[in-house]
């Protein structure tokens, strides 16, 4: 008659299969049953699932190991590795002399080191035997033994992350499993896993799968690899010029936008998130940004004062165009922003109206005494740019002062006019707006001349050339002298990625407005692109003058060109006037007054005239040389096609061209759905079908189509310029001559 331990002991086995079929993989191992004494639980589940058995007393242990099915099973050890551990323990009973009351205590650590050794001496015994046939079978064994070795070591359960398991290696936790069915599953069933694909570390494995990839493949992912590589460091060389020092040094930083009197209708608003992205998508208007403001169709809507709006009439600005429909009230709201748009689509009015408006509400609240302002600033990288925005700022501020409203003051501060001048207004009066150079408005600053102590809104035009090298100091320097918070815009045609995610980290909840891709070129141009060998140009360019009616731009590269072209043309009879940086200041300004004045027929220049200046109605622009970089060609061309007009751009290549500009130059003309000239569709295109995974094509330093950074000759010209730079040559004194 079986004993009561033994009947207690397959009443609980009955249980756990039960429980077990109940279970049916959904807590994977089980934890060592207990028994029924009153001793403290020394253990809880084991193996890979979790554990759900209860701890057990060492009286139970000792009954359980005395009953006569325990002694003859001998299967206290469960586990792949049972039948090693059932060996050991037979040997130890024979050597104490078969006495069957014998039973050594074991903790639950011992046992599993145990455990562990047999599984290693027995893999390392089956891996090092029979393997004599080379260093590659050798070493091909020693990896299949090692992955038997983890396998049977992670089928023994979370030893090393748990202290309590017992290690079952069966997938129960029952360190007392008498189950037939078990053993025969653990003794005779092998795993058909291949034990190479475990024993692969994560290095073997990536070198496999670059050995799977085609040749093309490889290349493209060493590419892109390149790419990413060359960004992160050409994005080091941009220092943070957009933020003071005192902020950087001090960990300030601003979690909300400048607040500002201006609100949206209602109307406007009650129409919808659905209603204003149906305006967007009409006028392929891009917008990004926390919470933007809806765009308006007019500028009755914005709530400008009448005096503005019927200036605006007067100049037949009847409705706004899209980056104004969009970058107005984002302006008008104090939100920093990021405006992208193509040439001669409205810029200079988007961020000239809310400085206006910003000047105008801080004189109501206060009234500006002399030393003090200026309320608002524009930056600009030229002086005919900047005497240009100027002009407008004036205007509008003249309109409000002949309706009666406060007298808005605006003072021009560029480099080569008197200093002493341009600084009066400011001791009298104060100014209101500013439009200046960086040059000379940080010596200003640096000499404190002027303070920014009431300034709350800065505008940098052409932003990419402001940030790029020889200004990005300057506009640090003047970023250093902000105080508190402001609002900053920046706004360009040419807008490469570098400087969105540069923009888009330094601003405050920035919304960045994009109508159309950054770079892409004016539509309203039709491009002629016209092979020419470098003794001819000049020639030529006669006859490139009769295509259309004057006005003319024609731009060069080089200042001796422009002086070479320009003496050519007085001596055949055109009337022409040239600048380039060489000239005097005066002088250049008497030959823009003169040609917007439409006193000359034709205007030579290099790219100082290229960027921002509005001509009015300009036919033909002619490139004597192909620019080195395809943004400084968009930049050109846009001078005319203005205002929804057309007109004609004219490019001069020859072999002397780089290919990279070419390239661009070709994608360029297939964007813009321009006819390429046969000696473009004949080169050899690399990146022709080329598309990045987020959709983008080209270089994402400079935003040329025709190659990627890998290539880029901005990179080249940059590394140049930092390696050539005096250092002790700083401007202010303390370097240069001595």
């Amino acid at each position: 008659m079986p004993s009561e331990s033994t009947v207690s002991w397959r009443e609980r086995r009955k249980e756990l299969r039960e429980k077990r079929k109940q279970e049916e993989e959904g807590f994977g191992d089980f934890g060592d049953f207990s028994g029924t004494g009153t001793g403290p639980g020394t253990g809880a589940g084991a193996g890979t699932g979790a554990g759900a058995g209860a701890g057990h007393n060492d009286n139970d242990l000792l009954a359980l190991s005395q009953s006569s099915s325990f002694q003859n099973s001998n299967k206290h050890i469960s586990g792949r590795s049972g039948n090693v551990n059932r060996n050991r323990y037979n040997d130890r009973n024979r050597d104490n002399n078969n006495n069957t009351n014998y039973v050594p205590h074991m903790s639950a650590a011992k046992r599993m080191r145990m455990e562990r050794e047999a599984i290693m001496t027995s893999v390392n015994g089956d891996g090092n035997g029979g393997n004599d046939n080379g260093d590659d079978q050798e070493s091909g064994a020693d990896r299949m033994s090692m992955a038997k070795s983890r396998k049977m070591l992670a089928a023994m359960g979370d030893s090393s992350g748990n202290p309590n398991s017992t290690g079952d290696g069966d997938g129960d936790g029952n360190g007392n499993d008498n189950d037939d069915n078990d053993n025969d599953d653990d003794g005779n069933n092998t795993e058909e896993e291949d034990p190479n694909a475990a024993a692969q570390s994560l290095l073997e494995q990536a070198t496999k799968l670059k050995q799977s990839m085609t040749a093309a493949e490889r290349a493209q992912a060493s590419h892109k690899e390149e790419e990413t590589r060359i960004l992160k460091e050409a994005s080091k060389v941009q220092t943070n010029a957009l933020q003071a020092a005192s902020e950087l040094a001090q960990g300030v930083v601003y979690s909300k936008s400048l607040p500002t009197s201006w609100t949206c209708p209602r109307y406007i608003l009650s129409q919808g998130e659905a209603s204003w992205d149906k305006i967007r998508n009409n006028w392929h208007i891009l917008v990004e940004g926390l919470d933007p403001p809806p765009p308006m169709k007019s500028f009755a809507d914005m709530k400008l004062p009448k005096p503005i709006l019927d200036y605006l009439d007067e100049r037949n600005i009847k409705r706004p165009t899209p980056i104004q429909m969009q970058g107005l009230p984002v302006a008008l709201a104090g939100r920093d922003m990021v405006g992208i748009a193509f040439t001669g689509s409205g810029k200079t009015m988007t961020f000239s109206l809310p400085l206006i408006m910003a000047a105008l509400e801080e004189e109501v609240r206060m009234p500006l005494v002399g030393g003090e302002g200026p309320v608002g600033i524009i930056l600009a990288p030229s002086r005919e740019l900047v005497r240009q925005t100027y002009e407008i700022v004036q205007n509008l501020a003249g309109a409000l002062a002949k309706a009666n409203f406060p007298q808005l003051r605006c003072q021009l501060v560029i480099g080569g006019e008197n200093s002493r001048d341009q600084l009066q207004p400011f001791r009298d009066q104060g100014v209101h707006c500013v439009v200046a150079s960086p040059g000379r408005l940080r010596d200003f600053l640096k000499k404190k001349s002027i303070t920014l102590d009431i300034c709350r809104y800065i505008c940098l035009d052409e932003a990419d050339r402001m940030l790029d090298l020889g200004f990005d100091e300057e506009v640090g320097e003047i970023m250093n002298h902000f105080q508190h918070q402001r609002q900053t815009l920046l706004f360009s045609a040419t807008f490469p990625k570098k400087f969105q995610d540069f923009a888009k980290q330094t601003l405050i909840q920035p919304i960045v407005v994009n109508v159309g891709r950054a770079g892409a070129a004016n539509l309203d141009v039709i491009q002629e692109v016209e092979y020419v060998k470098q003794e001819a140009k000049i020639v030529y360019l006669l006859e490139c003058l009769q295509k259309t009616a004057p006005p003319v731009i024609i731009f060069c590269e080089r200042k001796g060109d422009v002086d070479d072209i320009h003496e050519y043309l007085l001596l055949k009879g055109v009337d022409a006037v040239s600048i380039h940086g060489g000239k005097e200041q005066e002088e250049r300004n008497e030959a823009i007054k003169l040609f917007k004045d439409l006193v000359k027929d034709v205007l030579i220049a290099t790219d100082v005239a290229a960027k921002g200046l509005d001509f009015a109605d300009i036919k033909h622009v002619i490139n004597f040389d192909m620019p080195p970089e395809i943004e400084n060609y968009v930049h050109r061309i846009g001078r005319t096609g203005r205002c929804g007009k057309t007109g004609v751009a004219t490019t001069f290549i020859n072999k002397s061209c780089e290919e990279t500009t070419l390239l661009d130059l070709k994608h360029l003309l297939k964007e813009a759905h321009q006819r390429i000239p046969p000696v473009l569709m004949i080169m050899d295109d690399p990146l022709e079908n080329v598309q990045r995974e987020d959709g983008t094509k080209g270089c994402s330093f400079c935003g040329g189509l025709g190659h990627s950074i890998v290539d880029c000759p901005k990179i080249d010209k940059d590394a140049r310029r930092v390696g050539t730079k005096d250092a002790l040559a700083s401007g202010d004194g303390y370097g240069g001559d001595w």
